[in-house]
C-alpha cells in the first residue's frame, strides 16, 4: 500500500488567493490552476480580464509541474532540438507545457501538486505562481508554530 501526500482543496485555494493578490499588485489579471501530484485539477480561477486562451495553458502548466515534479521553465530551457528531452512538449496528449509559469509544490521531499499561471509574460506568470506557493508554505509554518505551543 502507498501513502500519498496530496494538496487539499483548502490549500489550493490559499495558493489561488495569494496568486490573485500578486497578479492584482502587478496589474496583470491571471488564469490560475492548481493540480495534485498526478496533475489532476483541484482548483481553478480566471480573474476578470484573464485571457480565455490562457485557460488550457494554466491547466497544462499545473499538470506539468505537479506530475513531472519540475517547474515548466526547466523544460523550456531543456526542450530544444538535439536535447534528450526534445519532444516532451507534445507528450501527454498535448497537456505537457514548457512555458514558464508552472511551479511544483513540495512538502519536504514529496511533490504534492503544482500551480499553473497564465495570461502575463512567462516571468510574470512565474512570479504569480511563486507567490501562491510561498503563501502556502507560510500557512504551514504558522500552523506548525501553533501546534508547538
Amino acid at each position: 500500500m502507498l501513502s500519498i501526500k496530496r494538496l487539499s482543496r483548502d490549500e489550493a485555494f490559499i495558493m489561488i488567493a495569494a496568486a490573485e493578490k500578486k497578479a492584482t499588485a502587478i496589474g496583470v489579471p491571471q488564469v490560475i490552476a492548481v493540480a495534485d501530484e498526478s496533475g489532476n485539477l483541484i482548483a481553478f480561477s480566471r480573474m476578470d480580464g484573464g485571457k480565455s486562451s490562457s485557460i488550457q495553458i494554466a491547466i497544462a502548466k499545473a499538470f506539468t509541474s505537479g506530475a513531472a515534479r519540475n517547474p515548466t521553465m526547466f523544460y523550456n530551457e531543456h526542450c530544444v532540438p538535439g536535447s534528450p528531452s526534445f519532444g516532451i512538449h507534445v507528450s501527454n496528449e498535448g497537456k505537457f507545457s514548457i512555458i514558464g509559469g508552472g511551479v511544483p509544490v513540495y512538502a519536504g521531499n514529496d511533490c504534492i501538486g503544482g500551480i499553473g499561471v497564465s495570461s502575463g509574460t512567462p516571468a510574470q506568470d512565474v512570479e504569480v505562481a511563486d507567490a501562491g506557493v510561498k503563501a502556502l508554505e507560510a500557512q504551514w509554518k504558522r500552523k506548525k508554530a501553533r501546534t508547538k505551543k
